[in-house]
């Protein structure tokens, strides 16, 4: 059985708690944040707490918090020796303060508390500074299902940067689309069996090889056509910006 203590409010220590409540050799110790507000609602499944002097011994300790907090937070950390991680895609292991061992359990996945996960479907980024830590944050990923891949600091903050791309900003494109749409009272919904699509074939093709559009044609008169359409100079902007990234990827 692996006892964590769980420390943190945010998404993905939330979706966390959730995975690991259900696992048969997870037991949650104890669950801080410095308010116990966001988490009260817990109180009847995990102890929690807001104190960092009355943590509980536990195998390992997950720092689920904004990245700006990891290093001072843990810093405040009453002891020594004990194996702590941080959940961050961006931010160094040596981050972490030493005094303590150091490691990183990273899921990559976009997570919003109202939003479910299965975490077969979250891959998690293990590092540690210690070669014995390794099994242990190898089995905590298969108690939740998910698989592990061990990954460096540099490499790890490289998979951060590409997520960005992939979500954060294609997330942007969805969310510019829909209000394309809504200009002309068209439901956003016929475009989601395309963005399934879209997404879907890169499981098969790469995504240079799965390049479609205008820009990649060098439809001149589209391309035009969509640019007058656009009422927005910041959306003129980026489609002329992710045109020449197209047109200069594939040799247009």
């Amino acid at each position: 059985m692996i006892s964590v203590v769980l420390i943190g409010a945010g998404n993905v220590a939330f979706h966390l708690y959730k995975a690991f409540k259900k696992a048969d050799n997870v037991t949650i110790i104890q669950w801080y944040n410095r308010s116990t507000h966001n988490i009260y609602q817990f109180q009847s499944e995990v102890e929690i707490c807001d104190n960092l002097n009355k943590l509980k011994a536990a195998d390992l300790y997950i720092i689920a918090v904004s990245d700006d907090a990891v290093a001072k937070l843990s810093r405040e950390i009453p002891f020594e020796n004990k194996l702590i991680v941080h959940t961050s895609g961006s931010l160094n292991v040596y981050d972490l303060d030493k005094k303590n061992r150091r490691g990183v359990f990273y899921p990559l996945q976009t997570f919003s508390k109202d939003v479910e996960i299965d975490f077969k479907d979250v891959p998690i980024c293990i590092e540690v500074l210690d070669k014995k830590d390794a099994p242990l944050l190898k089995s905590l990923a298969q108690s939740i299902n998910s698989p592990f891949y061990k990954i460096n600091t540099e490499q790890r903050q490289a998979l951060h940067l590409a997520a960005v791309f992939v979500n954060n900003f294609s997330n942007q494109l969805y969310r510019i689309a829909h209000e394309i749409t809504d200009i002309k009272s068209i439901d956003f919904n016929i475009l989601k069996p395309l963005i399934t699509e879209t997404a879907k074939k890169i499981q098969s093709v790469s995504p240079y090889l799965a390049q479609t559009g205008p820009a990649i044609r060098n439809d001149k008169k589209t391309i035009n056509r969509h640019l007058k359409a656009l009422e927005k100079d910041l959306h003129k902007d980026i489609y002329k910006l992710l045109t020449k990234s197209i047109q200069e990827t594939h040799g247009k």
